[in-house]
């Protein structure tokens, strides 16, 4: 927000100008009329393996994180080549594996893939898209540089968060927005279910019939299925709400069943389709893989897309996308050691205190550690981990975070961000929403962001031209 010298950044002016005008104490009391609004409203989530994992709320930080347009119109730029290069490299790796016959990446990247599922090759999804939601996650490390940390390819979630943020910004602050030109986040429902219309599959006839699959009203992200549905006229369904029937997968209703024609899962594959996946799933619908690949109903995302947010493969991200763009990626990786190779595998267990160092499936700030904050025990046990298993992690440099102001108890305080904007794919464009999900690590120094962890969120202000 503020240069070295203390003056408000160009992005911040307005802002930071309305802000020296407002009491401290007042913006203290705006921030509990949040909590109690969130806690009212539901929205919270779940922490799965604690003892007391009662539902909590993500603390919302009322500073909001304000981008340029000029900033923004270069990440699109970036973020919209980097999603057609997913899309591409799915594609590939379902049908001719040409990147791999030219010797671009390892044939083992793909093989020794958890979420690479056989049962999709040859499988053409309609309207040849795979990735039809994707999240794209960003960390800024200097006036003009972004990096991309990961791609989230399978089923991104926080969208709800970015929406009741800016719905409680504005019922707050209205006096902001209409002295600051912010871009509008509040389409996005509509705009999803127009991107997933265009997507429907050859079965369909008429006005496409949407619906969310959840795993049910336990799930930590449950809020967030049901926001959706209900802001996009969908259908909220369960596994056991569904069945085949006459080649369509069909939502029982108070009329009979009647077929669905784009299903918006927030189920893993594996417990899609017990027939075809897990056995013993109670969460998916008996037989919808068949009806799939037959073209009678439309899954969002495709089955099998979880290989293209593999901690592994984002590794090779520059080299997919020009593999499949012919252009240099605009968005950065952060610099990466992949633990299967033995140099990289020697490097990072000399450097382990350094490094930040992540399970390839890993998700949520599960499984990680970051070496500078871990004590001598916990490096020791990583390193054992990174001894048996060294082709499970990757390694990161440890980076030098922008941070933002959050409002504490004793007033603004650094902390740092990453940055979730959401993309939607459609057969004839990509639409990428105007702002999206700032998390913020409310503790001081922390790098950690995720809710699961003891992140928060902000409004995130994308400015008008």
């Amino acid at each position: 927000m503020l240069d070295g010298d203390g003056a408000p950044h160009e992005p911040y002016a307005d802002y930071a100008a309305w802000m020296n005008t407002v009491d401290r104490a007042a913006l203290r009391r705006k921030s509990r009329e949040a909590e109690a609004f969130f806690r009212r409203t539901g929205i919270t989530f779940n922490v799965y393996g604690e003892d007391d994992a009662d539902e909590r709320l993500i603390p919302f930080d009322l500073v909001p994180r304000i981008i340029s347009a000029r900033e923004w119109t270069r990440l699109t730029r970036g973020i919209e080549q980097r999603v057609r290069a997913i899309n591409a490299f799915l594609r590939d790796i379902y049908h001719g594996q040409e990147i791999i016959r030219a010797g671009r990446i390892p044939a083992s990247l793909i093989a020794r893939n958890e979420a690479f599922l056989p049962k999709m090759l040859g499988v053409n999804p309609p309207g040849g898209v795979y990735t039809h939601i994707v999240g794209v996650d960003l960390v800024r490390t200097g006036k003009d540089d972004f990096f991309v940390l990961e791609d989230n390819a399978r089923t991104p979630s926080g969208v709800s968060y970015m929406l009741e943020n800016r719905e409680t910004m504005l019922n707050m602050f209205p006096e902001l927005f209409s002295r600051i030109r912010v871009r509008s986040v509040s389409d996005y429902p509509m705009t999803l279910r127009r991107s997933l219309s265009k997507s429907a599959p050859p079965a369909c006839s008429g006005r496409p019939v949407i619906a969310v699959l959840t795993p049910g009203l336990h799930n930590s992200a449950y809020f967030e299925h049901a926001f959706l549905a209900e802001q996009m006229g969908a259908e909220l369904v369960e596994g056991h709400d569904l069945r085949v029937v006459n080649g369509r997968v069909a939502m029982r209703t108070t009329r009979g069943y009647e077929p669905i024609d784009v299903l918006y899962r927030r189920v893993d594959d594996d417990y899609l389709d017990p027939l075809n996946f897990r056995p013993d799933s109670m969460l998916g619908v008996p037989g919808i893989m068949d009806v799939y690949r037959a073209g009678g109903i439309t899954i969002v995302n495709a089955p099998g897309t979880g290989v293209a947010d593999d901690k592994a493969v984002y590794s090779y991200m520059p080299e997919i996308i020009e593999f499949y763009t012919g252009e240099t990626a605009i968005l950065k990786n952060v610099p990466t050691w992949r633990c299967s190779e033995p140099d990289a595998l020697a490097y990072v267990l000399e450097h382990l205190a350094e490094l930040v160092v992540k399970e390839v499936h890993g998700s949520g700030g599960y499984g990680m550690l970051v070496g500078p904050a871990a004590s001598k025990a916990e490096l020791a046990a990583f390193r054992r981990k990174l001894q048996d298993r060294p082709d499970a992690y990757i390694a990161q440099p440890t980076l030098a975070l922008s941070t933002v102001p959050i409002l504490t108890n004793s007033g603004l305080a650094p902390r740092h961000v990453d940055l979730r904007p959401f993309v939607m794919v459609s057969p004839d464009r990509i639409d990428i929403t105007p702002g999206g999900l700032t998390r913020v690590a409310m503790k001081a120094g922390s790098l950690v962001v995720n809710s699961s962890q003891g992140g928060g969120t902000k409004d995130t202000w994308i400015l008008e031209d």
